[in-house]
């Protein structure tokens, strides 16, 4: 409850967080200025976090009534920036004083309370979100496989892609398995392995371009009978070109062609039937020995038409390049000293700039070893919008900052590297 009601812009800008964090953590005493403050705060360690305390303060430190703690409670769940708590200055700290606690402390409070203007959180919302982390990590720990099912299957929704998803899932232990039109349903589903343990596989609603009315007709169907071939598929499932060709980018038709450059080749041969004529044909005699994709170019495929892969990560074929302009491995960064000068790069993940945050931008990026966590100054994110905004693929030149298990890289300096990413095409001759 405590982890969910304290990561918000309240608290956050309340400066609560690090204080409960170091007492938490034995670096910091705990004191109480009361035995009634004691009361309202022990289990949160002397700092308040959730709205009912700030109510409670107010009546034991400050001499509020019930019906103008309320008043202070409506205050708070206004969420304004002026003129929701500033009224209430005054009687909360002369109340406070009258009582014998340090001006100090009042004006602590005070300041604290001001945070929960910013988006605090009551206690009664943060147990009902505590039991769905709860139910979430179970579910992760002991079904992951299900639980990533899940999370692909809700989409578009939360903080991480699908690529993250499984790339995450795979680091625990799931085995995924590939779009296919012959065993991939709508959604992502669960298939038997013989350990006992499910593996995941993926479905056609990652397939970009795919109508899901083409997807309804070919599993309706493929359980009718298997297709034969792609002409089977087409004229069974009634697909037109734009769903064909969709299956084809996306490596889905690989168990009917071999690989996605014969799959692509086929598909052009294919025509609809004609409510006239005989089913649909395909110019399946006479296809020509066409090579297999090389592996930079199914991985630039395999994002371009579902978003993610199962093949290696991209960087993982850039970096020796990398390597030669002196960029860290992401897992490289633990092993340097806090506070140095590093020069890392990674696909940009996700950026956030939020309005609590005074004009700090957050992104993340991800190279084959792992995740970065980068912090932009608004000066820096000013002078060098386009590479910030625009990058795929960012080199990043800042100061390691490392506290605890938590590291992130404070940037200085940012370098749109995404033209390297049509290396990939050829970078599998190179370093396969």
């Amino acid at each position: 409850m405590i982890e969910v009601a304290i990561v918000r812009p309240g608290p956050i800008q309340g400066e609560m967080v690090h204080p409960y964090l170091r007492r938490r953590n034995g670096e910091e005493a705990v004191t109480y200025p009361s035995t009634d403050v004691e009361a309202v705060l022990k289990r949160t360690l002397g700092v308040p976090i959730f709205q009912e305390q700030v109510m409670q303060l107010a009546i034991v430190a400050a001499g509020f009534s019930p019906g103008e703690a309320d008043r202070l409670r409506r205050a708070m769940a206004a969420w304004k920036r002026k003129g929701g708590l500033e009224p209430f200055q005054r009687q909360l700290i002369d109340g406070m004083r009258e009582r014998g606690y340090p001006e100090s402390f009042a004006h602590q409070i005070f300041n604290q309370i001001l945070g929960f203007g910013e988006y605090g959180f009551p206690e009664s919302h943060a147990a009902s979100f505590a039991l769905l982390v709860y139910t979430s990590a179970w579910l992760k720990h002991y079904e992951p496989a299900a639980f990533c099912a899940a999370l692909i299957n809700s989409q578009p929704m939360g903080f991480y892609a699908p690529a993250q998803l499984v790339r995450d899932a795979r680091a625990h232990g799931v085995e995924v398995r590939a779009v296919d039109a012959m065993r991939s349903c709508w959604d992502c589903t669960l298939e038997p392995r013989t350990d006992g343990r499910p593996a995941l596989r993926l479905g056609l609603r990652l397939v970009k371009h795919l109508s899901s009315e083409g997807a309804a007709r070919l599993l309706a169907a493929r359980a009718v009978r298997p297709f034969g071939s792609i002409a089977d598929l087409a004229e069974r499932g009634e697909l037109d070109r734009r769903d064909l060709t969709a299956l084809a980018a996306a490596d889905a038709l690989t168990g009917l062609t071999g690989h996605r450059h014969r799959a692509v080749w086929q598909v052009t041969g294919v025509e609809r039937a004609l409510p006239l004529l005989p089913a649909a044909t395909a110019q399946e005699e006479g296809i020509p020995l066409l090579r297999a994709p090389r592996e930079g170019q199914d991985i630039v495929a395999d994002y371009g038409s579902t978003g993610l892969t199962l093949r290696r990560h991209p960087l993982s074929l850039l970096r020796e390049k990398l390597r030669q302009r002196g960029v860290l491995p992401t897992q490289d960064l633990w092993g340097q000293p806090n506070g140095k000068r590093v020069i890392t790069a990674g696909l940009v993940i996700t950026r956030q700039r939020p309005g609590s945050a005074g004009g700090v931008t957050f992104v993340t990026m991800e190279d084959e070893t792992g995740h970065v966590n980068l912090i932009v100054w608004n000066s820096v994110a000013v002078a060098q919008r386009a590479a910030l905004i625009e990058s795929r693929l960012l080199e990043v030149h800042g100061k390691l900052q490392r506290e605890g298990d938590v590291q992130h890289v404070i940037a200085q300096r940012l370098i749109d590297l995404s033209a390297m990413l049509g290396d990939l095409t050829v970078a599998s001759r190179n370093f396969h």
